[in-house]
């Protein structure tokens, strides 16, 4: 029979490369970590994992069983969350992606006072810039700006906008561009995860992309902001990332007569599970934190 502590300790094993990390981990020994492992093993009747002083590997049945195991561990936790939403209460992991900015500029607090309601969950979040799939273990992945895979449930939960700033010197030193046109004589700080067909703006009914040349190119938007404000170019980011600096005068909204591609804040999680009641918690939580319109777009 296949015991759920074993499995903990194979998902734990393949993912840390070891299984002295792995026992780290779980805080059990090295020595019970290593029995764990051979009962799954007698009770599959198969070598999962490849031993040696050097290094760990999974066996091709270790690798083909390792996606079932993660799936019999996420099925429990559900049913014992499921079990526990049915008394009104929202219990375990709960695992979120969200981008780098506005993670730190506005996620973090509102999942504070949400983690505050709801003691009894287990966060994890993960931010990264790069587009996380459905496949990448995730609950939720949290995006601003269109998502390009299928096979995930999109809900927008918060109306985003894009503008172009610059700092006040630089406009003085280069001129103000006056149409997208305009843009192609100024230097630009690009978001290197989306390239130069980032600037899109919409004019007229139809999409036209501008082409700055680019002083700086690099993938977080904060870092961005920062290259705009010592006057290093004019650049294109969401307004949750320039509002306060925007109202404080120290970056100027540039207008070229079009409109940016919006940055509407988007949660998604697998087509192929329904939204628990974690998620359904979260987004609401997260909607009145933020407001109707958010409070960066006031």
């Amino acid at each position: 029979m296949l015991k759920l502590e074993s499995l903990v300790t194979f998902v734990a094993t393949a993912e840390a490369g070891s299984i002295s990390e792995a026992a780290r981990r779980l805080q059990i020994s090295k020595s019970v970590a290593s029995e764990r492992l051979a009962e799954l093993e007698n009770s599959v009747g198969t070598t999962l994992v490849h031993r040696s002083t050097r290094k760990l590997t999974l066996t091709e049945s270790g690798t083909a069983f390792l996606n079932r195991a993660k799936r019999i561990l996420r099925e429990v936790s559900e049913a014992t969350a499921e079990a526990s939403e049915g008394q009104g209460e929202l219990v375990g992991p709960l695992r979120i992606s969200a981008p780098v900015s506005f993670g730190i500029l506005h996620l973090a607090p509102a999942l504070n006072s949400f983690l505050k309601q709801n003691p009894r969950i287990e966060l994890s979040l993960d931010l990264d810039d790069r587009f996380v799939g459905a496949t990448d273990g995730f609950d939720a992945i949290i995006r601003h700006g269109p998502l390009p895979e299928s096979g995930l449930v999109v809900k927008r939960f918060a109306h985003g906008t894009r503008v172009l700033v610059a700092s006040p010197e630089y406009l003085k030193k280069n001129g103000t561009p006056q149409s997208v046109g305009d843009l192609k004589q100024h230097r630009g700080i690009i978001y290197s995860n989306r390239g130069a067909s980032d600037w899109r703006f919409r004019q007229c009914g139809r999409w036209i992309v501008a082409h700055p040349g680019a002083v700086m190119r690099v993938n977080n938007g904060i870092l961005m902001r920062e290259a705009a404000l010592e006057g290093l170019g004019i650049t294109l980011l969401a307004t949750f990332i320039i509002h306060k600096l925007v109202s404080m005068k120290k970056l100027r909204v540039v207008e070229v007569g079009a409109e940016a591609e919006a940055a509407t804040i988007f949660i998604a999680y697998p087509s192929d599970r329904r939204a628990s009641a974690k998620i359904r918690a979260l987004t609401a939580h997260l909607q009145t934190a933020f407001g109707t319109p958010p409070y960066w777009e006031r």
